[in-house]
């Protein structure tokens, strides 16, 4: 039988059992409230998580926190409840429907609560959301000089899965209260229809303000490096179209997260995660170095039959003992941008080298440059931040949170 290498025998995943969730979905180990959480210390050591091609890093004084909006305080149990979500990869790697969090009646329809936060409910994240982050992006800034800091939403689904403690099941059938969010485990699903980002780039685009960047055809090739075991090094690449071969132009570290709110919209169809990261670009690699990732770059063969795009023959998976490819993105990406946002539009296809699991995904997301740019100043201003915070979630809460393509 003649010999298949590692990265063409995952086109045959059928015949191959499921990979764990602890292996693919990035988890938050905190305590949930009915309102929100954040992790507890000895949690947030626990900072290396797999994703594709990669480690999901958290900070050492990183806050993840998980909130309901457009709700009234006392509204939580009476106004919302678990419904099972048909997302085929989802319940591949799972064997059953994920939940999510819905409302019973839209809220607009309750005469009783059309006035405060429900009627604004950005007011309300704003309120919850800006004290972490100036003193998280305080510490980013003090901390990490050398690191470029972003502060992006990202929009989709905030899933809850099965746990050991609680049937799926009987969490659907009985209220989405406090008890019941505890025991369920969570993940931020950012795949979304192609219908919702047709509207994006059609509907939404003339109507906030933003103008055409650029497009880019990327290939991510991840690398880890022996002597650096607990990151992974992202390695940007160009397409040479004459001989079919990468070029390298950036080399960068893992992203790394300080602050996570993920935001349940249960009046919506889209969730919402704000995320305040930092990312390092690696600007003084000796030469000899460069020329080694050089030639494990130079190496990968450029095929559309593999999830990711590229391929190594056998034995140029890796350079020395040194480094060795992890994973591979091929993103083909649109950026728009205004004086205070940068909005992207991405089609990205993954594979991971050390689980063998490849995912296609359709993602938008929508940097803060304006607000990042004010939390970098010697004296922040406290209002202005608040202000900004206040415009662009008003701007997503009317624009970037509705779609008629996910089916309950």
């Amino acid at each position: 039988m003649a010999y298949i290498p590692p990265h063409k025998r995952h086109l045959k995943d059928k015949e191959r059992p499921p990979p764990t969730p602890d292996l693919l979905v990035p988890q938050f180990q905190k305590n949930l409230n009915i309102r929100s959480s954040r992790n507890n210390k000895e949690d947030k050591r626990k900072n290396k998580n797999t994703s594709l091609g990669g480690k999901i890093v958290y900070s050492n004084n990183s806050v993840s926190r998980w909130w309901v909006a457009g709700l009234g305080d006392d509204q939580f149990s009476s106004s919302v409840h678990l419904e099972p979500i048909s997302l085929e990869e989802i319940e591949r790697k799972y064997g059953e429907k994920p939940l999510v969090l819905v409302a019973n009646h839209s809220i607009q329809d309750d005469k009783g609560m059309e006035e405060g936060p429900v009627q604004r409910p950005w007011l309300d994240v704003v309120q919850n959301l800006k004290q972490d982050l100036l003193s998280s992006s305080q510490r980013l800034i003090n901390e990490v000089s050398e690191a470029k800091p972003m502060l992006v939403a990202r929009f989709g689904r905030i899933l809850f899965h099965r746990s050991p403690s609680l049937d799926l099941e009987n969490a659907r059938k009985s209220f989405a209260g406090e008890s019941t969010l505890r025991q369920l485990k969570r993940s931020f699903y950012t795949n979304i229809p192609a219908s919702y980002m047709e509207n994006i780039l059609t509907q939404v685009v003339p109507k906030v303000g933003v103008d055409f960047e650029a497009e880019k055809k990327v290939f991510h090739v991840k690398l880890s490096d022996s002597m650096q075991p607990d990151s992974i090094i992202s390695c940007k690449c160009n397409l040479v179209e004459g001989d079919k071969k990468l070029q390298l132009y950036k080399i960068e570290l893992n992203q790394v997260r300080h602050l996570v709110l993920d935001i349940s919209c249960p009046n919506k169809n889209l969730d919402l995660r704000l995320m305040l990261s930092s990312k390092r670009i690696l600007t003084d690699i000796p030469e000899e170095e460069k020329d080694r990732m050089r030639d494990l770059i130079g190496s990968a063969v450029i095929d559309g039959d593999v999830k990711g795009g590229l391929r190594w023959p056998l034995g140029k998976e890796s350079s020395g003992d040194r480094y060795t490819v992890v994973g591979v993105w091929h993103t083909d990406a649109r950026t728009y941008k205004s004086s205070s946002v940068r909005l992207k539009v991405r089609n990205a296809d993954r594979f991971d080298f050390k689980t063998s699991v490849g995912e296609v995904t359709r993602e938008v997301s929508l940097k803060m440059t304006g607000i990042v740019s004010q939390l970098q100043e010697n004296n922040v201003n406290k209002s202005l931040v608040s202000e900004s915070l206040e415009n662009t979630l008003k701007l997503i809460w009317e624009h970037f949170l509705q779609c008629d393509s996910y089916l309950l």
